[in-house]
């Protein structure tokens, strides 16, 4: 039996014309930490869309680089490209069974895909996902509503949070920004 995979919590805030992406760095094999400084926040399309994975790393990785094949072929059309992109992915035999959930942005939109064939975009311009993802979900929200923070401070706060809370999350963060053109 292959033990469970416990790989990342991702942070999506976005605040006055930024949007942030925070990630942790750790990998957990069943009760073991594999690794501290994972990084699951990726530049796209040509440095243009953000992306942020939660799930297996190689199903990860696979599916980034077929989102990125789809942007490519849309000209950069992130809602497009991440309608087609769920529609294969729901469909091909292939890729319906990499374990996976991926957040995307570009200066204008923030979108979470999924492989069941959602596209969503969140009313309040938060999303977590993976092991500690609600964790920092909450706490993101709450900062948004109850503080002046930035984007980024917002989602590294956000991220220590999580990693306070969720034992498959910890306090190596990554944060990357989109500024609005």
């Amino acid at each position: 039996m292959t033990p469970t995979i416990h790989a990342t919590t991702v942070l999506a805030v976005r605040r006055d014309g930024q949007t942030a992406f925070a990630a942790d760095g750790q990998v957990t094999v069943g009760e073991v930490v594999m690794k501290h400084t994972a990084r699951k926040v990726r530049w796209l399309y040509q440095n243009r869309v953000l992306a942020g994975f939660a799930g297996a790393a190689a199903d990860a990785q696979a599916l980034m680089d077929r989102f990125e094949s789809k942007l490519e072929s849309v000209g950069g059309n992130l809602r497009r490209a991440a309608v087609e992109f769920a529609k294969d992915w729901r469909t091909d035999r292939v890729l319906r069974h990499l374990n996976a959930l991926m957040v995307v942005a570009d200066a204008d939109t923030l979108l979470v895909v999924s492989g069941d064939g959602n596209v969503l975009e969140p009313d309040e311009g938060v999303i977590g996902i993976g092991s500690g993802g609600a964790y920092a979900q909450a706490a993101a929200v709450a900062l948004l509503k109850h503080t002046t923070l930035s984007a980024r401070e917002i989602a590294e706060e956000a991220l220590r949070i999580a990693a306070r809370l969720c034992i498959y999350t910890n306090d190596h963060i990554v944060v990357e920004v989109i500024e609005a053109r």
